[in-house]
């Protein structure tokens, strides 16, 4: 039997998060495990990016960002609290269909404004699905992070709720656990992957053997790629901030 593993973000910006969980679905698809993979993600271009791959994604209705950090849906003309309570009744719903063996959260403990808070709750009483939180080594500066995840009840979520906190990352060259002061109880669910190979997703990107930015039509030389402060400037010899 083959074991089936859900992925979740709440993904309301960027394409940070859609790379890095279509990274890890395509990994465990291709492990010894071969494992079943549902993707439950918050953009609905999570949907593009994961039926290219081979890898089946739920949408969820969109939330969107202000600048001053408080969400607001995206499309939907309804109320804040009525899109979260349509976001968890779809999450809760397809995972108890899909049954999971694992359930791995990216990034929040909690969910968008705690909108898994049922969700985790749900899992957590049918015993069934084993809980992993996915962090990337550097979440934030130390002070605002902490700072965040103390208004969020974050750690108390990770007690409450999860089996392991995976870091995709080194110690050696970052370790949050000592960077944010992790509690002793939550440090100790800490378990550090390394770093995510992309090698395979480079391999897929290119599999016709053309130079993708080549295939944009756009003259030779130096690409800037810029979304706001600071600015990604991009050469064949030296990538800089």
């Amino acid at each position: 039997m083959r074991y089936r593993v859900a992925l979740y973000s709440h993904d309301t910006m960027g394409l940070g998060h859609m790379r890095r969980n279509l990274l890890l679905a395509q990994a465990l698809q291709r492990s010894r495990l071969q494992a079943v993979v549902l993707m439950i993600a918050g953009a609905r271009e999570a949907r593009l990016l994961t039926a290219a791959a081979g890898v089946d994604c739920i949408a969820l209705p969109s939330l969107r960002k202000d600048a001053d950090g408080h969400y607001h849906p995206r499309h939907l003309d309804v109320s804040l609290q009525e899109l979260l309570t349509l976001r968890a009744k779809t999450t809760c719903a397809a995972l108890e269909a899909f049954g999971p063996d694992v359930l791995i959260v990216d990034n929040v403990p909690r969910g968008a404004v705690r909108e898994l808070d049922p969700v985790l709750e749900a899992l957590r009483a049918g015993r069934r699905t084993r809980l992993v939180l996915g962090l990337r080594d550097v979440l934030d500066d130390p002070v605002a992070l902490q700072g965040e995840w103390t208004l969020a009840q974050n750690e108390d979520a990770v007690r409450r709720y999860y089996d392991a906190v995976w870091v995709y990352g080194d110690p050696a060259v970052y370790d949050p656990v000592r960077e944010y002061a992790f509690a002793p109880d939550v440090a100790a669910k800490v378990r550090y992957t390394g770093y995510l190979d992309q090698r395979a997703r480079l391999r897929f990107g290119n599999r016709d053997g053309k130079d993708p930015v080549a295939a944009l039509g756009l003259s030779p030389g130096r690409l800037a790629l810029s979304y706001g402060p600071p600015r990604l400037v991009v050469d064949a010899q030296h990538i800089r901030t």
